[in-house]
């Protein structure tokens, strides 16, 4: 049986600084999709040389996870749990904030000199609460890392992020059994796949425009399913790509400001005292 669409929710324009910026959730018309908090969509743009790349300089989170695809440029990760890399276009990265750090998303020195095309999406994460005070973590993983499932002989590309797509297993495994997945689809390109009625599917079209489920959707737009049925079916009317991810909702109250995402306000006024007190770390970069 097809699930039922809801709802198509457009995403809307929120530039920061020169970085073009469009933000599908939360918006107006929709809060959250229990346990996917927050997109945003930076690009497609093109920067020239001698640029000032990415703005995300240091800043806090606790209570929840990044997963950030990198789908063209590049951004140099660095945190005061360790992590540190750059990931360039193909590549994702995966950061659990838990109990809290402080990390930074910038452009490489590389890319800051020479400039070029730049896009790039941050998907957020809910952590339920047994698991918000967990150690911070970090995983990147270059276009190389991760598994690829061709359908529909090879029209359909499907990078398999975290969970599984099949019998194939992504290159990340979640603490709450989230399955992401990026999807590269050619024109005329068609694939079916069966998700449980009671996982909340995130699906948000990057460019291009597909079918789903009988519905025409332009890019720019997160689809919201009902939970009464278990096939979702898509079908590219030109060349597109989308996000498709599906997890088990929380139902646990969401209380968030600004960086940090908790159950309470206790809570959140708990962790800007930590923050405070230098216990997500200091930043020395």
């Amino acid at each position: 049986m097809l699930r039922s669409i809801k709802k198509l929710h457009k995403a809307i324009a929120a530039p920061i600084d020169d970085l073009v910026t469009y933000r599908a959730i939360p918006t107006q018309s929709i809060e959250y999709l229990d346990p996917f908090l927050f997109l945003n969509h930076h690009g497609p743009q093109t920067y020239g040389p001698n640029n000032r790349g990415l703005p995300f300089g240091p800043h806090p989170h606790r209570g929840f996870e990044t997963l950030t695809f990198i789908l063209a440029g590049d951004i140099m990760h660095q945190d005061t749990g360790g992590g540190q890399s750059v990931i360039e276009a193909g590549g994702v990265q995966w950061m659990t904030a838990g109990s809290g750090l402080i990390h930074a998303e910038i452009s490489s020195d590389k890319f800051k000199k020479t400039g070029g095309p730049l896009e790039i999406l941050q998907l957020w994460f809910n952590l339920p609460a047994k698991y918000k005070m967990v150690a911070p973590t970090y995983k990147g993983l270059t276009k190389e890392e991760i598994p690829v499932v061709e359908e529909d002989g090879g029209k359909v590309k499907v990078n398999v992020v975290s969970g599984s797509w099949g019998d194939v297993q992504g290159g990340m495994q979640s603490l709450s059994d989230i399955h992401m997945a990026s999807i590269n689809l050619e024109a005329g390109g068609s694939f079916t796949t069966s998700i449980d009625a009671a996982r909340t599917v995130f699906f948000y079209v990057v460019s291009g425009q597909v079918q789903v489920n009988n519905k025409v959707v332009p890019k720019l737009n997160l689809v919201e399913f009902g939970n009464d049925g278990n096939e979702i079916k898509v079908e590219a009317s030109e060349d597109a790509v989308i996000l498709l991810g599906h997890a088990l909702p929380y139902n646990e109250p969401v209380v968030s400001h600004g960086p940090f995402v908790m159950n309470t306000e206790q809570e959140i006024r708990e962790a800007f005292r930590d923050y405070q007190l230098g216990k997500m770390g200091t930043w020395e970069g």
